[in-house]
């Protein structure tokens, strides 16, 4: 493990000296469509057909998958919708490869069997394939063989009935005509117990096994199709999924963000009266959403957008705030001034996590989220956190408008108490000879651009935000509100030769279309958190 971490240091420095600074680039939004729904989920996740010049994206409002024309980026258009009423609820995700489109499906009933549902780039039916409860995100492998869907298993809201959470592995290689049922294979979480998983991997719902607990949310592909890496949002963890075995492999816990040190500071409260942006006796879990990968000296790096869950059903909640929580007296000597609602005492934390010697009061205090974005090794090693830079980047950029929430103007630092800005989307590409991700930033909006060509030394690029702060939501004069989804078109494969970056905007159900160009070079900027 040392050998391997020292050759990518090595490698890292390396490729520092070798590559002065290039030019940077610049996003600006060149076009949008509209789907007029409001707070309706009408916009989450596209993917795009570069030969039909076509964005299909998911409605769920509308219970359908919209092709959206972007042959010219600046005037998108709808050109039909599809349906999934015959083979299911909603749309919880979608994928394009060659023609193809693949669309999961939810079930009516949630905690039943969802479907994986194919249709040609002209909405008509292929195929439908029975996959695991609640499918959400899925995509192609690399080389076209094999489609794999999350399946996350939620349990229903009493918390009487708790799906196994898992992957399908759906393998097209002989074609979506000659696609059946025992193509697909489904990866559970069975041979994993408590007792042979890392003990930071968070396992906590009422009666519930592992294999129950383990909620999928989003994969990634190694870009030899080898291996996939599931987040596991809820249980602050990524799974390594063999994908030719047909089985998960490891278990990687991605532990916890110390909000005690320069560098991860936060804005712990909204009634504090203003950006408050400091650090606290508090521990953040990762809680991974979308993850993206990319290879650096040879190696498979993991990027992922930190934006946090927690579980709040009926049957079973972990949400509290501080104030309202025991504290252990030894370990919060200062118990009374934290929690005060101007310092800890409104922030949202875990009732399931912190009580380390069992006596009932909290020794601990773990938020939900990161409240960053984070690049790993594909052994779940930490080397680049973006730290508080988000919460920074945002005060300097909107300060009247800091850690407002999506579905209202006029809430200024409301989501600091909870999740702060909340990144979530994650894309990465390359443009000219430099690797970017792009962070979708859920609750304020708009997107961050980050050089991540050496992942040791990610350094922020730009943040533009495409929401009208004097405008209504409601009435769709308020712009892009609440990114869900973040795509990157290579300029190959773009209709106008130009890179660009598609968001998914799910409660305003807009989707935007940025292009990529170059800008002069920035100075080096960035936190390093690794070698």
């Amino acid at each position: 493990m040392r050998q391997f971490h020292l050759a990518l240091c090595l490698a890292a420095v390396a490729a520092l000296l070798a590559s002065p600074i290039a030019a940077q680039i610049r996003l600006q939004p060149v076009g949008t469509y509209a789907t007029g729904l409001f707070d309706a989920s009408a916009a989450e996740i596209a993917a795009y057909d570069p030969e039909k010049k076509r964005l299909f994206s998911t409605n769920t409002g509308g219970a359908s998958v919209d092709a959206i024309d972007i042959s010219n980026p600046a005037a998108p258009r709808l050109l039909f919708a599809i349906s999934v009423l015959p083979y299911g609820l909603q749309p919880n995700g979608v994928a394009v490869r060659q023609g193809v489109v693949a669309a999961a499906v939810q079930n009516q009933v949630k905690t039943d069997p969802g479907s994986v549902v194919f249709f040609d780039t002209e909405g008509r039916f292929l195929k439908s394939v029975t996959v695991g409860a609640l499918p959400d995100m899925l995509t192609f492998t690399p080389d076209g063989r094999k489609v794999l869907v999350a399946n996350e298993g939620e349990p229903n809201s009493l918390y009487t009935i708790d799906p196994e959470g898992s992957v399908s592995i759906i393998d097209i290689s002989g074609g979506i005509p000659n696609l059946t049922q025992d193509r697909v294979t489904t990866a559970h979480f069975r041979a994993f117990t408590r007792s042979n998983i890392d003990s930071k991997i968070r396992i906590y719902g009422p009666n519930a096994t592992v294999a129950q607990d383990l909620e999928p949310e989003y994969i990634t592909v190694s870009a030899d199709s080898r291996l996939a890496f599931v987040t596991l949002e809820e249980n602050n963890a990524i799974g390594v999924l063999d994908i030719n075995a047909g089985a998960f492999t490891r278990l990687m816990a991605l532990g916890f963000k110390d909000h005690r040190l320069a560098g991860n500071a936060l804005d712990a409260s909204d009634m504090d009266g203003g950006i408050n942006i400091t650090t606290w006796p508090v521990f953040g879990m990762y809680q991974p959403d979308t993850i993206a990968s990319y290879t650096f000296a040879g190696s498979t790096f993991l990027v992922t957008g930190n934006e946090g869950d927690e579980r709040d059903y009926a049957g079973f909640s972990e949400n509290v705030r501080v104030r309202n929580q025991r504290l252990d007296p030894t370990a919060f000597p200062n118990a009374a001034s934290l929690q005060l609602d101007s310092a800890l005492g409104r922030l949202t934390v875990t009732k399931a996590l912190g009580d380390t010697d069992g006596d009932g009061d909290y020794d601990q205090l773990f938020v939900p989220g990161g409240r960053s974005f984070s690049i790993w090794t594909e052994r779940g090693e930490l080397v680049f956190d973006s730290g508080d830079q988000l919460e920074r980047i945002i005060a300097q950029a909107n300060p009247a408008e800091f850690n407002s929430d999506f579905d209202r103007n006029g809430s200024f630092d409301q989501r600091s108490d909870n999740r702060g800005p909340e990144p979530e989307g994650v894309a990465v590409g390359q443009v000219g000879d430099r690797t970017y991700a792009f962070i979708g930033i859920e609750r304020m909006g708009g997107v961050m651009a980050y050089d991540i060509t050496n992942p040791f030394l990610a350094r922020f690029v730009q943040y533009v935000n495409n929401r009208n702060f004097a405008g209504n939501p409601r009435d769709g004069t308020a712009g892009d509100l609440g990114p869900e989804g973040v795509l990157f078109i290579r300029a190959e494969d773009s209709p106008d030769g130009r890179t660009l970056v598609v968001l998914s905007n799910e409660v305003s159900g807009t989707v935007t279309i940025y292009a990529v160009t170059p800008a002069p070079p920035l100075p080096p900027r960035g936190r390093r958190a690794g070698p």
